[in-house]
């Protein structure tokens, strides 16, 4: 699994990111990414236990904007954004965890012909599913287990059919550009001509805003970035003393990009069961990368990818946006 789908991922989407990897797998990429010249840390692990409450607390801090924001926006535009995908519509979420924001696009769509939510934790998804139809008898819905990231095929019944992919939560964020590039071109394949695409993303805005989002006040960002190390300590032997780590939050100018790091706050040696990784004092693990965008920067990366902007929708204080694009 390549999850990329970290941070910046819908509340309810922290549910369905409790990763199920093994010990053996988990315990590789940690040894191989502390290796590196330039120390890393998949993002996909921060969802244990653990984790997955921190995100929900991150979700409702007054800092953190984008998973309300992008709420709100697809409250106030809810007609607007069912008008413009259309009758008869064959909707495919990316990622769609409880498929919360899903069931306002679901109430104010026409005759739609199917849902089909993919997510790559199987049980909560079925669980999920069983739900929709209980509230929405009359609709198909067919659910997909698979990581979008690496690809997956639609059922034969929608191969060739004009399909809407809803994919919310800014998580196109979470990719460097060439491979937000990438994989919007994988879902242009899927659309097929005639289909769309209905994207969240976070607009690019003041530093002070976007640090302030992903190092709060209260240290809950900071508690679940360390979090990492706490899972390392309990299911790969790891001796990390968390008080000698820092959680760090810094703003790319250039890139514009939140990038999130543990930083060691003191020359060390950490164990890892009988593996030695040594770190200098300041030595950065690099954990999460947070692109952002204006409108005609999305517009432009979304048009590498074979897509045309339609419409786009933005709250008042232009913190967020949610567009809507056609296949060319």
């Amino acid at each position: 699994m390549t999850q990329s789908q970290c941070l910046d991922l819908n509340q309810s989407d922290s549910d369905s990111l409790n990763t199920t990897e093994q010990t053996p797998g988990f315990r590789n990429d940690v040894l191989v990414g502390l290796s590196k010249p330039k120390k890393e840390l998949h993002c996909k692990y921060f969802y244990d236990e653990r984790g997955s409450q921190l995100f929900d607390q991150i979700c409702e801090l007054p800092e953190y904007y984008p998973t309300r924001t992008e709420a709100s926006i697809m409250r106030h535009n809810a007609d607007a954004i069912g008008n413009r995908i259309g009758d008869d519509a064959v909707l495919v979420e990316y990622g769609s965890g409880s498929s919360t924001k899903t069931r306002l696009l679901l109430d104010h769509l026409v005759d739609q012909r199917a849902y089909l939510p993919v997510d790559i934790s199987d049980e909560h998804l079925l669980r999920t599913a069983d739900q929709l139809r209980l509230d929405y008898p009359e609709l198909e819905i067919d659910p997909i287990v698979a990581d979008f990231t690496i690809g997956f095929d639609l059922p034969d019944a929608y191969r060739t059919t004009p399909v809407t992919v809803y994919f919310p939560g800014s998580t196109i964020g979470n990719l460097r550009p060439d491979a937000a590039v990438n994989l919007l071109s994988e879902i242009a394949k899927q659309c097929h001509s005639g289909g769309g695409l209905l994207i969240g993303f976070d607009l690019d805005k003041s530093p002070q805003t976007l640090v302030a989002a992903y190092d709060d006040s209260a240290g809950v960002t900071a508690e679940f970035n360390l979090n990492l190390l706490n899972r390392i300590n309990r299911e790969l032997d790891g001796d990390f003393d968390l008080e000698q780590f820092s959680h760090v939050a810094v703003y790319n100018q250039k890139h514009t990009r939140i990038e999130i790091y543990i930083e060691s706050r003191i020359e060390q040696t950490v164990a890892i069961g009988e593996v030695d990784i040594a770190f200098a004092a300041g030595e950065r693990i690099f954990t999460e990368y947070s692109h952002k965008y204006s409108i005609d920067q999305f517009t432009a990366m979304a048009g590498q990818a074979g897509f045309a902007k339609d419409e786009v929708w933005s709250d008042e204080n232009e913190l967020f946006a949610v567009m809507h694009l056609s296949v060319q």
